[in-house]
């Protein structure tokens, strides 16, 4: 059995999960065949995860993997010491404690980091490229996401390189959300970067009629937003992330240890513009964009 360990809700992460057992099947395996895997999501309550990781292992998973951010990861490895782990995070596994280096991870937790968080500096960049009259941009974060630091602290050093400045709105639930947006079109910000977090995954359709109905320019971190009617998004194929997160849980199951299989990086980027949405907002998408783009929804 495979536990799947998620710190988040299952609306948002449909796509990944049949990514995720796309790459198991790629393995060998099969859900409800030669496997079963075995689904805890906390649906955004941080403080449920040791109890849902407990569970699992009482269940007996030959692996746990986890999902929806650090806090998964670390709830889990903080509960086993011999079950294999395969993690997801944004952030730097060795920072964390994962593991004892990317190469050789060692001890019973492998997995792979997305540094899906520590884009946000090229997201600004290329938000600029795209609004080049933007003078105020606003960063909306969610201060319980532990990852939220790192574009906290990358993006006002490149917005001081770049000559904008940078208003840091924060929202924890649906209606902070609104309150944020208030502040952003009350203090005149001319864009936004929502920043990368599983949170905001599952407030995607709430993001993207917000910034239409007030006409700001938003910089996503997945394509999803960007096709449900969002302006812009730069980030890691997430989609890619999952499928080989499924196969490094094959490879485990086949008798691999976690300790000899390197923590991966993301190799494949996606940088996605909606032409609709960029005229309905009066932008004008420069050549050099149109150039770099991987996809441009029309």
């Amino acid at each position: 059995m495979i536990g799947f360990l998620s710190g988040q809700s299952e609306g948002a992460y449909t796509a990944l999960v049949a990514a995720f057992r796309q790459g198991l099947s790629e393995a060998g395996y099969i859900d409800g065949q030669n496997t079963f895997i075995e689904y805890r999501w906390a649906q955004n309550q941080e403080d449920r995860l040791p109890a849902l990781a407990a569970d699992l292992i009482g269940r007996h998973a030959a692996v746990i993997v986890t999902s929806g951010g650090t806090p998964a990861a670390l709830a889990a490895q903080a509960a086993t010491k011999t079950i294999p782990i395969v993690f997801l995070t944004g952030d730097d596994p060795v920072r964390l404690g994962l593991v004892a280096s990317l190469n050789r991870p060692g001890g019973n937790i492998t997995g792979i980091t997305f540094i899906t968080t520590a884009l946000e500096a090229k997201r600004l960049e290329l938000l600029c490229a795209l609004v080049p009259a933007a003078s105020v941009i606003g960063v909306l974060v969610n201060p319980n996401f532990r990852d939220s630091e790192i574009a906290l602290r990358d993006i006002p050093t490149a917005a001081q390189t770049l000559g904008r400045r940078i208003i840091i709105v924060k929202a924890r639930n649906e209606t902070e959300i609104d309150a944020a947006y208030a502040t952003l079109i009350d203090q005149r910000a001319d864009a936004l970067i929502v920043a990368s977090d599983p949170f905001f995954s599952n407030r995607q359709d709430q993001l993207t009629s917000l910034a239409a109905r007030n006409s700001v320019p938003t910089m996503y971190w997945r394509r999803e937003f960007v096709a449900a009617g969002g302006l812009i998004s730069y980030g890691t194929s997430l989609n890619d992330v999952y499928r080989q997160v499924g196969i490094y849980t094959g490879q485990i199951l086949h008798g691999d240890n976690p300790a000899d299989l390197p923590v991966m990086q993301p190799t494949k980027f996606e940088l996605v513009i909606n032409r609709k949405t960029a005229k309905a907002l009066g932008l004008a998408i420069p050549d050099k964009l149109l150039a770099l783009a991987d996809e441009v929804i029309e």
